[in-house]
């Protein structure tokens, strides 16, 4: 596996809510497509919540341009903050493998669904919130504030259609363009 720079990756599921940041020029950010991001649906059980997570959908971002194959992984570090390696492979599921690594902190302690991330130090920090989550953890649907990101991850790379339409419809419920979402190709 090849590390890149933060900067020349995407940077996957978290970090480019860094964008909320001024890390590039407005020009370059996504358009909002949710103008009206609502609070976390519930609680995260931060235990519950670690591990690893592939990628369905997202809205296309500078950071992840081209890659499939998506993964997050969180795991908690002894000093209490969660630690994020995420990696995807450029030009399909079969493509060149890169990752990137940061960490969180909980910004939210009363529900655990909100988490500042950082993959680029301590000077640029995004949201990452939890919208929502399967009651077993099988999916999640985070986004941040600014309407700009979301995705759509899952424990199971591919789930059964019927699933993964189920997810899709509580996206828009959450007030998301389903359609505006690039699906993540996986082997």
């Amino acid at each position: 596996m090849k590390q890149r720079t933060a900067l020349s990756i995407a940077a996957g599921v978290a970090a480019a809510a860094i964008g909320g940041a001024l890390i590039y020029s407005r020009a370059t950010r996504p358009p909002v497509i949710n103008p009206k991001v609502p609070e976390p649906a519930k609680p995260v059980e931060l235990e519950r919540y670690l591990g690893k997570w592939f990628e369905l959908a997202r809205h296309e971002n500078r950071y992840e341009k081209g890659l499939d194959a998506v993964t997050a992984e969180y795991e908690l570090r002894e000093d209490g903050r969660i630690a994020i390696t995420n990696g995807g492979r450029q030009g399909g599921p079969k493509g060149e493998h890169s990752f990137v690594e940061g960490r969180a902190i909980v910004a939210d302690e009363e529900t655990n669904a909100k988490l500042k991330v950082s993959f680029f130090g301590p000077l640029y920090t995004g949201d990452y919130w939890i919208l929502d989550h399967g009651d077993e953890y099988e999916w999640s649907i985070v986004g941040e504030p600014s309407g700009r990101y979301l995705w759509v991850l899952a424990r199971d790379a591919k789930p059964e259609p019927a699933a993964m339409e189920a997810i899709l419809k509580r996206v828009e419920a959450l007030g998301y363009d389903r359609w505006a979402l690039r699906l993540t190709r996986h082997i």
